[in-house]
């Protein structure tokens, strides 16, 4: 099986969050119509990991998840770890955190999720930040990237 991986990166807060909801569903939806199987990789920092989540799982709702699963990478441990599991099709932490400090996890769980995907779908505003320096990254090492914001916002 062909498995294409999608990493999701994006500021906590969204501030288009209908059209940039609205992008991700359109890009979510060409990518199952697209590949064979996609994993989709997510945090859960912010408004824009929450809003990619909700959409997929809106998206499996209608189709299944025969040709797709939702990918919870998480930087470190964490207390509702279970309740997660409910949640999203797979939990992940990825044993090349195990020995960061907690304070660099989310930005080494950052780098993981780009290092480990075929595309980065971001909604990255700003030119500072967290989100902008996986942009830069991503770039750097040549990583196909769909930048919701300049869609939704017409840039």
């Amino acid at each position: 099986m062909d498995i294409f991986r999608v990493g999701f990166i994006g500021h906590k807060e969204v501030e288009h969050f209908r059209q940039i909801e609205e992008r991700l569903r359109e890009v979510i939806g060409k990518l199952l119509d697209e590949k064979e199987f996609v994993e989709f990789y997510v945090g859960r920092n912010g408004d824009f990991d929450i809003m990619v989540a909700s959409v997929v799982k809106s998206i499996q709702r209608d189709i299944g998840t025969y040709n797709n699963c939702l990918i919870l990478v998480l930087p470190y441990p964490v207390a509702d770890y279970e309740s997660y599991k409910e949640y999203y099709n797979e939990v992940l932490i990825p044993h090349e955190l195990n020995s960061v400090h907690f304070k660099a996890a989310i930005e080494k769980r950052n780098e993981w999720i780009i290092d480990n995907s075929d595309l980065l779908v971001m909604h990255v505003v700003r030119e500072e930040g967290n989100s902008a320096k996986c942009k830069k990254k991503a770039e750097k090492l040549g990583r196909k990237i769909i930048n919701l914001t300049y869609s939704a916002e017409g840039r």
